[in-house]
């Protein structure tokens, strides 16, 4: 039963990865442990910031079709 607890934690963090978005969560854990006080962004922000690095995409225009 434990091992099923460990595995439905990480189903969110696992699709995430699979379609190629990073966790938010994980990102804000890891700015207040290693950068605090630093600037967090926002859900929006990250994901549009996950989205431009991901598919090269230059004002919000996807600069490539695959």
């Amino acid at each position: 039963m434990e091992w099923l607890k460990k595995v439905l934690s990480y189903r969110k963090q696992f699709f995430s990865l699979l379609v190629g978005v990073p966790c938010y969560e994980t990102y804000v854990e890891h700015m207040k442990k290693h950068h605090p006080g630093g600037p967090i962004k926002s859900r929006k922000e990250f994901f549009c910031q996950a989205q431009d690095e991901r598919y090269n995409a230059k004002g919000g225009k996807v600069s490539r079709c695959c």
